[in-house]
């Protein structure tokens, strides 16, 4: 048996197909006699349509994960799949004038117009090799691209067995999709490594496969009698043990020829863990991702840090991307230390919880996890607990300062439009966003949640959205009923809830203020044992160094590393005799200095400084005291003015 995986745009050009890879060495280890190759026609589209095009590689990344909620990636591909260049063009402009930029809309209707033609010659492609068997993968903005391929391989090839899964096949989706394009054969529901490999078996030992046999692998639509057919998904997740590892054999090769090197650094994909052990517990109220399986399951460390190791030493490559929604806290002592141990310069990016604590960071850092994603999400704890994050605003603006301080690099969005939240919630910390400039500010400006399949919001009305309809993109992409679209969809449509647009449009400034002022912009401080030095170059604070030279203001600030309400505060401090007679109003007053200074943040009545350490704080301290020292040498041999204690501080990096 042959078998052809289809790896079709929008999937990313950066990085080989992670499914694709697992179900490769799946077929090729639990299948005898079967043969397996992949397709990355998602290279072989860069190289064809930078021939026709003006066509970039800013253009890939907006069609392919940029606009996925405005859903104009499947919209270019939805005229391959109804064979029609001009297919809902009028619908396409009308909804989407004034949400895309002119050249946006210029490259959607010319795409549009001859991916046809690229769709064509990819079906006659595989037609030609003649393979018994195509799987296509579909996820994100992948699935007419992916369609639109299988409804033209049948066509050309009506033997060849279509078989389409991943992310966006996952239970009803999968059911709708199998029920409305018959050119699909089967679709796998659910993870592929088991049943793939079960219907491929099924079909070698009869390719007309008779409908008890297809019946027992969980989760498989097929047909019988030519009426769609979807067996109930699996009763649990497959066990961490059976997770394969992926094999990449010739994506870097076809990445070498593709005008596509030189748009992007290829990263590896890898994987520990599926699941998410934070949502276990409390389901993020926004979350769709995880699909069927919450369950959280992760590979044994051994096995995890042999598989990383195992793909860098092969492909030669040390940048890669964790795929998992949540890192298994485990690896902190067992896989990383190994990796640092390793000698291997990794640059790797991984999902964290925001509440992790600076030596785990610095050992996510020193292990080459630069790049993390906490999902900060907001900075407001009320808002934070209308998504059940189980963090609180200062401990999300700890982790900023932390991942500035060990070297990572935050990947974060600031999400609004939960019901139950108020224009209160958000003002106190619009104010306070100047002070943060110096950390990592979100990707993009503050969007409102969308209602993803799978969560919370879209399983319990309760809690606020009702009457959800599939987003508007749907309806000029497909040519479905709304209820058989309601089935296929993951995005819905559902009235605004939450702050409304003054409030949006304040925030939006702060936010885009942030992002213009932050390469530029710095806070850092410095412990010298009996005093504290902060440097500061921010565009709304005028004070350049402070230096806090007060036992009580010194000993409050290191208190600050980690929130703190003024009253806890109070009670830490006041435990050294030294500071028996201090009150609390001396530590508000302390607290709301700071915080007008921009030293100290704070939320729902907790306070934490945001200075990250300045780096290499033992060669600062002594060039502060080479300083002291001269200029103390200096005024010797002049009238005694000053002292030491007022010497200015050097600039910090």
């Amino acid at each position: 048996m042959r078998v052809l995986l289809l790896n079709m745009p929008w999937s990313p050009i950066d990085l080989p197909s992670l499914a694709l890879g697992i179900l490769k060495r799946s077929v090729d280890e639990r299948v005898p006699d079967a043969t397996c190759e992949v397709l990355h026609a998602n290279l072989e589209f860069t190289d064809w349509i930078t021939e026709r095009t003006e066509f970039s590689a800013e253009d890939y990344e907006y069609f392919a994960l940029s606009s996925y909620f405005l859903g104009c990636g499947d919209w270019v591909f939805s005229s391959a799949l109804y064979d029609d260049p001009a297919w809902k063009t009028a619908e396409f402009t009308d909804v989407m004038t004034g949400k895309l930029r002119a050249s946006r809309m210029r490259m959607s209707k010319q795409l549009h117009e001859i991916v046809p033609e690229f769709v064509e010659e990819i079906a006659r492609r595989v037609a030609d090799l003649a393979p018994d068997v195509v799987g296509l993968t579909s996820t994100f903005q992948q699935n007419t691209a992916a369609l639109a391929a299988a409804r033209h391989i049948k066509r050309l090839s009506p033997g060849i067995v279509t078989v389409i899964g991943g992310a966006n096949c996952d239970a009803e989706q999968g059911a709708a999709v199998h029920r409305n394009f018959p050119f699909v054969d089967f679709v796998v529901r659910g993870e592929g490594e088991e049943a793939f490999p079960r219907l491929l078996q099924t079909l070698q030992q009869a390719p007309e496969a008779p409908s008890s046999a297809l019946a027992d692998i969980p989760g498989l639509c097929h047909r019988t009698d030519g009426v769609s057919v979807a067996n109930p998904m699996p009763t649990g997740p497959m066990p961490p043990s059976a997770i394969l590892p992926p094999d990449y054999s010739g994506y870097f090769e076809r990445l070498a020829a593709s005008v596509a090197r030189n748009w992007v650094e290829p990263k590896l994909v890898v994987e520990g863990a599926r699941g998410c052990w934070w949502g276990e517990k409390h389901h993020c109220t926004f979350c769709g991702l995880n699909g069927s399986f919450m369950q959280f399951r992760s590979k044994s460390p051994d096995t995890f840090y042999q598989e990383i190791m195992d793909l860098a030493e092969r492909h030669r490559v040390l940048d890669m991307y964790v795929v998992d929604n949540i890192l298994d806290m485990r690896y902190l002592s067992t896989v990383l230390p190994r990796i640092i141990d390793s000698g291997y310069d990794l640059r790797m990016h991984i999902e964290i919880k925001a509440n992790m604590r600076r030596p785990q960071l610095q050992v996510l850092a020193d292990a080459g996890l630069i790049y993390v994603q906490p999902g900060i999400e907001s900075l407001n704890s009320r808002v934070l607990d209308l998504m059940d994050k189980g963090v609180s605003g200062c401990q999300n603006v700890r982790m900023l300062r932390d991942a500035a301080e060990t070297g990572l690099s935050v990947s974060w969005n600031y999400l609004h439009g939960f019901p139950g939240e108020t224009a209160e919630d958000y003002e106190p910390v619009i104010g306070q966003l100047p002070a943060l400039e110096h950390l990592n500010p979100p990707v993009d400006l503050s969007a409102r949640i969308a209602i993803e399949r799978f969560s919370p919001y879209f399983n319990r009305p309760e809690l606020g959205f009702t009457g959800l309809r599939p987003e508007e993109h749907y309806l000029f992409t497909y040519d479905l009923p709304e209820e058989e679209l309601h089935d296929l969809a993951y995005v819905f449509q559902a009235p605004e809830r939450g702050i409304g647009s003054a409030t949006v449009n304040r925030l939006n400034d702060a936010i885009s203020a942030w992002k213009k002022h932050h390469t530029d912009a710095r806070l850092t401080h410095t412990d010298l044992g009996d005093e504290i030095v902060l440097v500061s170059r921010r565009h709304s604070f005028d004070w350049r160094t402070l230096r806090l030279t007060d036992p009580f203001a010194v000993a409050a600030f290191r208190l600050l590393d980690q929130p703190h309400s003024p009253k806890a505060l109070h009670r830490k401090l006041t435990a050294d005799p030294a500071f028996g007679d201090r009150t609390a109003r001396d530590v508000q007053d302390l607290l709301t200095e700071w915080t007008a200074k921009g030293v100290a943040f704070t939320d729902a009545g907790q306070y934490v400084h945001i200075a990250p350490a300045s780096v290499n704080q033992d060669l600062l301290r002594l060039d502060y005291m080479r300083h002291v020292h001269t200029r103390a040498a200096a005024e010797s041999d002049e009238e005694p003015t000053a002292t030491a204690s007022a010497v200015p501080a050097p600039a910090l990096p």
